[in-house]
This record gives structure tokens, C-alpha cells and sequence, in this order.
């Protein structure tokens, strides 16, 4: 069995650590989470964080509120509001990091102006070195446009940033095969190689006194995660031992790392290829210059608007796109990706360098045409003739 190895990963906060007496934040645990989160973040990695706590933290400052049992949705809507500006303080108190707000429907998520927007934030606040902390938009968000936990939420999140793992921290030490607070000789699932009926058969109901999630939820999420290429992690995050094994690569299914993993699915880079090239409908066409193809295939290099001879198609942002290079011999399809702009913006733009592109546009905030991270190239024949 090989090293569980990371470079990015998303990391979910449950309301039982962040408000552990129920109402109000706690520094409690949050103390050796944030170290942790340095620890990695000198180390090179990079973190998301998925935290729950912003109702807590709003009850506890609006004890008018009354019985937490008969609160009504605008009720929660409204302590939502009140608590995230507490939870975000709270977590800035701990870090020794700029960090960053994001709140999040599903619709967010499903609609791709909105997708590929929260895609580049968390890029670009990654590369300025904050750490993003992540909570779903619960004073807008009504139930249809809501994730409904932050279990899945994180699994959501941790596909938007291309995340090479998933942790979900709990007051719970993993998966067990009973209930182990109800059933004393219940034994921990060290590893799960894929998730089916017998596993979820596994997850009892909510074990948390002030969170929406519970084990299923977990691993509904974990389902999610490792669908997509990405290894998933449920621990107890109370415990350090259970952070520094992370953080030292060795959670592997022959050494107790404190939690379950669950193992992805193929690589990440793997499934994401099959999601670009098999899922998505292409909606157009980039046909690209010798220059921009040799950037792409020997730099890795993300597809400038200059590199684009051709623009063809009705295709909008967040759409899929094929490039294509022309050839002697006819065209030659390269690859596909995601596109930055809608069809019309980039027929105006193609050719252009980035200050050209500045004066007639302004500040798009947008110098790529295609990100290397939504780009898949093929490089047999087969994988070409298998896209056409």
C-alpha cells in the first residue's frame, strides 16, 4: 500500500468542534486545527476549510431566539447571519494567515457562470497564500437551492479546487460497523475500498447535537469525493494525532492514522480527463496557432486569447470547448477545455495580448482563455477519434 500524499486538500469543520457546548464558539479544539492548517501551509500544501458554526454562534448571541427545537427555516436564515461574521473572527483569531469568506448555494454549483466564478476566487485567493473558509449561504439559500450539510458541501468544494483529498473532521474517530456509542464491541473500518450497500448499511443517524450531518452524510460525501478521484479521510479532529499523521503522509491502510480512509477511484487528474472529455458536450471550437499548441503540450501552459486564430460555435462562459490546430493535412483535434469567455467576447479578443485585451475589455480579470486546470489534451489517436 502506498503513502497517502497531498497537495491540496479540502477540510470540513463540524459544528461539534468549532461549538461544542452548543451554543457559541469555542476556541477548544479549534486551537490544534489551526495549527495544523499552518503546519501544512508551511510546508507548501494548501487548505480549504468547510466550517459549520454560524448558527450556533448566532444563537448564542441572540438568546431571544428561543427553543432551538421549533426554530423555523427564516429563523435559522437569521442567526445564520447574525453568527458568520463571529465565525469568521474566530477562525482569523487562530491563524497566522489572511483568511477569506465564501458562502455558497447550490445553485453556485450547478449553474457554470456561477461555477467557473467561485473556481477562479478560490484560485486566485490560493495563490495570494489566505486560506478560503467556506459555509453555505444558509440565510439565502432556500431548500431547493440549498446543499442541505456541509459533509456534502465539502465534497462539493473539494471537486471545485481540483483537491487532492478530502477531510472530514468529526468528534468521531471513522467509520465503525455498529454504532460504537451505542454498541461497546462496535470495531473501526480502517480502510474502505469502495463504498456499496454494506458500507452505507453501516451509518446510523445524526450524532451531532448542533450540526445538520451524520454518518451517512459522511459517507455520502465520501462517495462523492472518491467518484471523482479524490481519497477521503473521516477522523476525529480532536485528536492531534490524528492531524499530524495527515500531515506526515502516513495515513495508509497499514498504520492506524486515527480515522477511515476512503480510496479514490483512480487518480484525480484521471477523472477529472474523464469528466472534460466524456461528460461535457463540446459547444465550440478554438482553433489555436503552432505557438499556443507547443505552450500547451511542452510548458503545461494555460491557452491565451493570443494563441487563437479561429472561434467557432455559439458557446458560452463555462461551456466546453475543442481545440483544434490546423494542418497540412487537415485539422487535428487537441484537446478540450472549459472556456473563460462567451463565443462573442473571444472572437473580439483572439489574436490579442493581454494589455490589447485590457484596453478594449478593461479589467476582466481573466488573462487565459482556457486554465491549464480545465484543459485535457489527447495524446493518441485513439483518444482523439473517441471525442469526435
Amino acid at each position: 500500500m502506498t503513502d497517502l500524499r497531498w497537495q491540496r486538500a479540502v477540510l470540513k469543520i463540524g459544528s461539534s468542534l468549532i461549538a461544542p457546548d452548543r451554543d457559541g464558539l469555542s476556541d477548544r479544539y479549534l486551537k490544534a486545527i489551526a495549527a495544523f492548517i499552518t503546519a501544512a501551509n508551511r510546508s507548501g500544501r494548501e487548505l480549504v476549510v468547510v466550517s459549520s458554526g454560524a448558527v450556533a454562534a448566532g444563537r448564542a448571541l441572540l438568546p431571544q431566539a428561543g427553543d432551538r427545537s421549533r426554530q423555523t427555516l427564516v429563523r435559522k436564515q437569521a442567526l445564520a447571519a447574525v453568527g458568520q461574521a463571529q465565525l469568521m473572527q474566530c477562525w482569523a483569531s487562530q491563524l497566522q494567515m489572511p483568511v477569506a469568506q465564501l458562502l455558497l448555494t447550490a445553485d453556485d454549483l450547478q449553474d457554470r457562470h456561477r461555477f467557473v466564478n467561485a473556481r477562479n476566487t478560490l484560485r486566485e485567493l490560493l495563490s495570494l497564500g489566505c486560506l478560503p473558509i467556506i459555509n453555505e449561504n444558509d440565510s439565502v439559500a432556500t431548500d431547493e437551492l440549498k446543499v442541505g450539510d456541509n459533509d456534502n458541501l465539502a465534497a462539493h468544494v473539494a471537486a471545485l479546487v481540483d483537491a487532492d483529498l478530502l477531510i472530514i473532521g468529526s468528534d468521531i474517530d471513522g467509520l465503525y460497523d455498529q454504532n460504537p456509542r451505542t454498541t461497546p464491541n462496535a470495531k473501526k473500518i480502517a480502510v474502505v475500498e469502495r463504498i456499496d450497500a454494506t458500507v452505507l448499511a453501516m451509518a446510523g443517524g445524526s450524532g451531532s447535537a448542533v450540526g445538520t450531518g451524520g454518518m451517512i452524510t459522511k459517507l455520502q460525501a465520501a462517495e462523492r469525493a472518491t467518484s471523482r478521484g479524490i481519497a477521503t479521510v473521516i477522523g476525529d479532529a480532536r485528536n492531534p494525532d490524528f492531524l499530524t499523521s495527515l500531515l506526515a503522509d502516513d495515513c495508509q491502510g497499514d498504520f492506524d492514522c486515527q480515522g477511515t480512509l476512503f480510496r479514490a477511484h483512480g487518480e484525480p487528474l484521471r477523472a477529472r480527463k474523464h469528466w472534460l472529455q466524456h461528460t461535457l458536450t463540446s459547444r465550440g471550437q478554438l482553433q489555436i496557432d503552432a505557438g499556443a499548441w507547443q505552450a500547451l503540450r511542452e510548458r503545461g501552459a494555460s491557452l491565451l486569447p493570443s494563441g487563437i486564430r479561429q472561434v467557432s460555435g455559439d458557446f458560452q462562459q463555462g461551456d466546453a470547448v475543442d481545440i483544434t490546430l490546423y494542418q497540412d493535412d487537415g485539422v487535428r483535434l487537441l484537446g478540450k477545455g472549459i472556456s473563460q469567455y462567451d463565443a462573442g467576447v473571444l472572437t473580439g479578443i483572439r489574436g490579442m495580448r493581454s494589455d490589447e485585451i485590457t484596453q478594449k475589455l478593461g479589467n476582466t480579470g481573466q488573462d487565459c482563455a482556457i486554465h491549464r486546470d480545465d484543459l485535457v489534451l489527447y495524446l493518441s489517436p485513439i483518444e482523439q477519434e473517441s471525442s469526435l
